[in-house]
């Protein structure tokens, strides 16, 4: 398996297509399984998927400082390195899509155009990121307690649950409360600062971004935005034609 030496911990990662190179990394508590639905993608670009750490076949370090967001725009900058990429679009899905947006904020001269998907961009609001950030310390303690069939009984049925099946609850409970929780604003008090064609895409069922997905679509300036029709959180899996098809329309408008 394809793995690569990227800051004191092995990141899984996969390459498939020719042609110009998308980067795309996966929510929480999935992994780059999540993206075979976008495989035809390859039939014009490169692919380039991995695990983040905590997740699928990437090391889960045992130290909760070994994991913030920063630490995991590192290493997607550090996988850059290793295919010798010098311009590529960035996207992701939910905690992939935020990352994606950081990664930007941290490295505009690699990124060409950006695909966020189902996507929040973070908190202003003191009293919302509090709320939030509970959440997520309570996701993390009951991994820690019962394991990792805390988030396979949430999963739905089929793809989606047996990729958390497969998931370090340790790797995840700190993923969870280190990069999912927020802490701090980078992203959402920047986003008028991104001067890279941005797509915004989220499924119709996925009420909880909608609103997150019209705010960034405003705010971001010149950014485009979809509904994926009969589709929730994970629209990629969900609709993954049309999903598909509304970057490839995307990318081709863009000159790419």
């Amino acid at each position: 398996m394809p793995k690569a030496k990227i800051n004191g911990i092995n990141l899984y990662y996969e390459s498939s297509g020719e042609g110009y190179p998308l980067i795309f990394t996966h929510g929480f508590s999935a992994s780059h399984l999540m993206w075979k639905p976008q495989q035809p993608l390859t039939n014009n670009y490169r692919l380039i998927i991995y695990d983040a750490r905590g997740h699928g076949e990437s090391d889960s370090p045992s130290s909760a400082n070994q994991y913030s967001a920063d630490i995991c725009v590192e290493d997607l900058y550090q996988l850059t390195k290793v295919f010798n990429i010098k311009k590529a679009v960035f996207g992701g899905l939910s905690m992939g899509g935020y990352l994606s947006l950081r990664f930007y904020l941290k490295h505009p001269e690699l990124v060409s155009a950006l695909i966020v998907m189902d996507t929040g961009p973070g908190y202003r609001n003191p009293t919302r990121m509090i709320e939030w950030n509970a959440s997520q310390e309570e996701v993390a303690q009951r991994l820690e307690k019962d394991g990792i069939n805390v988030l396979a009984i949430q999963a739905q049925s089929g793809g989606r649950r047996e990729i958390s099946l497969k998931q370090n609850p340790i790797g995840l409970a700190h993923m969870s409360r280190k990069v999912v929780a927020q802490h701090d604003s980078l992203v959402i008090e920047n986003l008028d600062k991104i001067k890279v064609p941005t797509l915004v895409l989220v499924g119709e069922k996925d009420t909880a971004f909608l609103q997150a997905t019209d705010y960034m679509t405003n705010t971001i300036p010149g950014a485009r935005k979809f509904i994926i029709p009969n589709a929730g959180h994970a629209a990629n899996i969900d609709n993954p034609q049309f999903f598909n098809k509304m970057i490839l329309d995307f990318l081709h408008n863009i000159g790419l």
